[in-house]
């Protein structure tokens, strides 16, 4: 079966609570952010002991780190590139030092917005350049990169999202796909380019990408948008998404081979008090659909 995660950015708690926490719950993993306070950002284990003490939590408690997500989104990508840069090296830097997982996480890092004097195809040879050069430096650490699409960041239409992972072409590059994400960008949340929703919605979207998924973030969503201007990420059963119909597809037809689900609660109020009956519904899809995986 496949292990499961809860995402440490959904949970305001520091680091050693949240996985004496999860690891009672039956939770094999964490999906690591590097956001300030509670997270494994460059600034915060800033010396070799904080380093070795972060990763004493996770070993003191028998978990693993699924990914790691990069804290970048204080830059806006097309405005202050090099700062954007910048923070993703310094970020890998200290991912390969930490040594607890091997999937780095990306975003596009600015709204779904047109900048003055960028069209469209302007602003996606951009994320082609960068993202393989990204991919590549993420190489030579031994690190994968997924890129987590969604209506809050450029580049959220179902076929620029093919494009564009098919564009950069790096073996180590792929996609985050998140069910809530894929619900809403289906939608048509937040598109520049019109004529791109999907009647299929998230089935449909993963027959498109299929082969070409990285990692998965299992939430379920209610079609809305929350006041961040990004999917609303509902707790299972909250939402319209139909799981047993979902879970095979990414399976069967899209071709998921990664070793985790992760559950995350992004930004959803009181995450903490909905976390054990969210690891209970996919636990129970694990056992319905995965004891071979």
């Amino acid at each position: 079966m496949k292990k499961i995660s809860i995402s440490s950015w959904a949970i305001p708690q520091p680091l050693d609570e949240l996985c004496a926490g999860a690891k009672k719950i039956g939770y094999d993993g964490i999906s690591l952010g590097g956001f300030p306070p509670f997270g494994a950002h460059p600034d915060i284990v800033d010396t070799p002991e904080k380093k070795a003490a972060l990763v004493k939590i996770f070993k003191d408690n028998g978990l693993e780190v699924a990914d790691f997500a990069l804290d970048m989104w204080k830059y806006d990508s097309l405005k202050q590139t090099a700062e954007w840069r910048a923070e993703y090296s310094r970020a890998l830097k200290c991912a390969a030092e930490l040594g607890l997982t091997k999937i780095m996480r990306v975003d596009t890092c600015t709204p779904p917005i047109l900048p003055e004097g960028m069209s469209y195809d302007d602003v996606k040879q951009f994320f082609v350049k960068h993202f393989k050069e990204m991919a590549k430096e993420a190489a030579g650490y031994g690190f994968d990169v997924v890129w987590e699409f969604e209506p809050g960041f450029i580049i959220n239409e179902p076929k620029n999202v093919l494009w564009l992972v098919d564009a950069v072409n790096e073996p180590n590059f792929s996609l985050l796909f998140d069910t809530c994400h894929a619900d809403n960008c289906a939608l048509g949340h937040r598109h520049i380019e019109e004529g791109c929703k999907l009647e299929g919605s998230v089935l449909e979207f993963i027959e498109l990408v299929k082969g070409r998924i990285g990692l998965v973030h299992l939430i379920d969503s209610d079609g809305t948008l929350n006041e961040t201007g990004t999917s609303t990420h509902a707790p299972f059963g909250d939402g319209h998404i139909n799981f047993d119909e979902v879970v095979p597809a990414l399976l069967d037809v899209g071709g998921y081979k990664g070793e985790w689900w992760a559950i995350d609660l992004c930004e959803w109020p009181d995450a903490w008090a909905v976390t054990e009956d969210c690891f209970k519904f996919v636990d129970a899809l694990n056992k319905k659909y995965c004891k071979n995986c």
